[in-house]
């Protein structure tokens, strides 16, 4: 799955599947960013395609895609989370990938959705897969991930691993190479810190 990353790299992805019974349980129920993902979702049309970067398990955020009526190909490294996830979408086009590697399913999207994501991983890593994920968004496409505002660094409360935000100025860098600019921020009830992004 990971021929081309570190065994650590690895394993901090798997992490995630030694807390999965724990995680999924937390999420199905929990209704942080909803209301910042509805207003996302506005932008983009009926039918739009949307991939689901670390969907995780499947929560009321992701369901929120669902509701509004998009095609949703959703991606996680855990096979416990992926699991879950295909339970309660049943309808979603899931790999179970890093998303280092992940091919993307071989496509373009007019949405990118990445909920607590891309903080988890080294910052040289952050700004490859924003490359890449640059590559796979439509031109006019919209992209939502979330990261603190400040440059900072933390251990993740729910595997212990270092945690990273490259901070405002340097995602907006990151993603001006991908002819993407940040159109709106915003701070949801839990405080996490929402980039909304359109390519342009």
């Amino acid at each position: 799955m990971a021929k081309d990353l570190a065994d650590g790299e690895v394993d901090a992805a798997m992490r995630w599947d030694a807390i999965a019974p724990r995680f999924i349980e937390q999420a199905a129920v929990s209704t942080t960013g909803v209301a910042a993902v509805r207003s996302w979702v506005q932008g983009l049309v009926i039918g739009s395609s949307v991939l689901d970067v670390g969907c995780g398990p499947g929560s009321p955020r992701s369901d929120v895609l669902y509701d509004h009526g998009l095609q949703v190909w959703a991606i996680d490294a855990s096979p416990r989370l992926i699991e879950s996830y295909r339970r309660r979408h049943p309808e979603a086009r899931v790999n179970c990938a890093l998303i280092q590697t992940s091919p993307l399913f071989g496509r373009r999207f007019d949405g990118v959705f990445a909920w607590g994501l891309l903080f988890l991983l080294p910052p040289d890593q952050q700004r490859q897969v924003i490359a890449r994920l640059g590559a796979a968004l439509e031109r006019g496409g919209r992209f939502l991930f979330t990261a603190p505002a400040r440059a900072c660094t933390w251990a993740d409360l729910s595997t212990g691993q270092v945690s990273c935000s490259l901070g405002f100025a340097g995602y907006q860098d990151a993603l001006q190479a991908q002819g993407i600019r940040v159109t709106e921020t915003l701070v949801d009830e839990g405080m996490n810190h929402y980039f909304l992004c359109s390519k342009d």
